[in-house]
């Protein structure tokens, strides 16, 4: 018989149906056993009585979590969980569960396991139906981020993902042996998505991982990520690129709603809100002076702090009622060396962040394409201009003017669930301390 997934039960009341799944809760109640049976769509309930001899025996004997398939007739049951039932006739142990697991699946309650024991057994945690849900989340969000660049003919890139020379700091690199010879595991795809630029490909996006040697333990931080990567070639200003990611957020979160709204407040009580636009820019030094108007101290002179991005997302969801906010022309001395200095004052860069309920999600800017201009930033920033060769070559033979950003993610996907940690919303997590499972 043709598998039913447990979604399309309600389509086939009265009728035979096969369904395959875990045995998530296992409920005996004298002559009757209550099974709860999930699949990657749900839970339904199904029933199995004494009469039915070889049956009942299976499931006097199943253990939790074990995979099964049974067949029997859908009927409704107001009940029941879902209203609807399966009246179990027969049932096949696909594979048998050892009895004692190692961490419960159907938790109770938050907070019953630790974080660090969840992901120690992250292949039984990333059974939770709310984890699952947390993936069909990221893959209708990368899904809208793919259909704006294809649909806006970006050109799809995958970069190299071991490099000679650093993209942002060499204090933050994998060193790898490559050979006889020494590499790094890249933080960004950032100087081939230029290349693209001098390739004359003008559009280009990547999803792809990036690699960050930051010896980082808060809930922001991860050694492994994926990035989202836009970079565009002919731009007036990196204002162009902010007009652009609100697009792209705009989309998203359209996509978001249309098919998740309900499962998501359901599960993780959040509404999903399309975004308007324009989103709110402020400048940073616009943003230092709103903040020490509000007494909120600044650990960083050129940049912001973790509690200055929560307070200046606060001050803009209060006066302005959105929950995202572009910060632009930050200093000089906090941005990369091929970050374009403004023509009227080279202290300050075109550049910009883009801050979403409190944390930062995106970084960009527009780059330097001038060869002589980027061989001098390279050296201020107290780089060896040798290691950057091949990279100042993209230059050499004419680039037009660009820029790009980088969306992540996974930080993007934690405040939108309302989760607190980039653990959570990581498949499998890497940090300093975790290379396994």
């Amino acid at each position: 018989m043709e598998r039913t997934y447990i979604k399309d039960i309600k389509n086939n009341l009265g009728k035979q149906v096969s369904l395959s799944g875990f045995a998530q809760t296992i409920r005996k109640q004298g002559g009757i056993i209550f099974l709860i049976l999930r699949d990657i769509t749900g839970t339904t309930q199904a029933v199995a009585i004494k009469s039915n001899t070889q049956t009942f025996q299976t499931l006097q004997e199943l253990s939790l979590e074990s995979v099964v398939t049974l067949t029997g007739e859908a009927k409704e049951n107001s009940q029941a969980p879902n209203g609807l039932e399966i009246f179990i006739e027969s049932i096949e142990v696909l594979s048998r569960a050892e009895p004692e697991l190692p961490i419960p699946v159907d938790e109770k309650g938050e907070g019953e396991t630790n974080l660090d024991t969840r992901l120690d057994w992250r292949y039984l945690d990333l059974r939770k139906e709310k984890n699952a849900l947390i993936f069909k989340v990221w893959t209708t969000l990368e899904q809208a981020f793919r259909n704006y660049c294809t649909g806006n003919d970006f050109i799809e890139i995958h970069s190299p993902k071991t490099v000679v020379t650093s993209t942002e700091s060499g204090s933050e690199l994998f060193e790898i042996k490559y050979f006889e010879n020494k590499a790094f595991l890249a933080q960004s795809p950032q100087l081939y998505k230029q290349m693209a630029m001098a390739a004359g490909f003008e559009k280009v996006f990547e999803i792809g991982p990036v690699f960050r040697a930051n010896p980082s333990f808060t809930s922001r931080h991860d050694t492994e990520f994926t990035m989202y990567d836009i970079e565009m070639s002919f731009i007036a200003s990196h204002h162009d690129l902010m007009d652009v990611e609100e697009s792209i957020m705009v989309d998203i979160f359209k996509a978001l709603k249309d098919k998740h709204s309900e499962e998501i407040k359901q599960t993780f009580g959040q509404e999903i809100e399309v975004p308007k636009r324009p989103f709110p820019r402020v400048t940073f030094k616009e943003v230092k002076k709103i903040l020490a108007d509000q007494k909120i101290s600044s650990e960083k002179e050129n940049d912001l702090c973790p509690e200055e991005e929560r307070a200046i997302c606060e001050y803009f969801k209060n006066k302005e009622g959105h929950d995202f906010v572009f910060i632009h022309e930050f200093p000089t001395e906090s941005r990369a060396f091929y970050s374009m200095r403004d023509e009227k004052d080279p202290t300050i860069t075109k550049s910009f962040d883009l801050l979403y309920k409190g944390l930062e999600i995106t970084s960009g800017a527009q780059r330097e394409h001038r060869y002589e201009i980027l061989k001098s930033q390279i050296e201020e920033k107290g780089f060896e201009l040798k290691p950057f060769k091949s990279y100042l070559d993209f230059f050499k033979y004419g680039c037009p003017p660009h820029g790009g950003f980088a969306p992540g993610p996974s930080r993007l996907v934690m405040k939108i669930l309302g989760l607190a940690n980039v653990r959570e919303v990581t498949y499998i997590y890497r940090g300093v301390k975790r290379l396994t499972p």
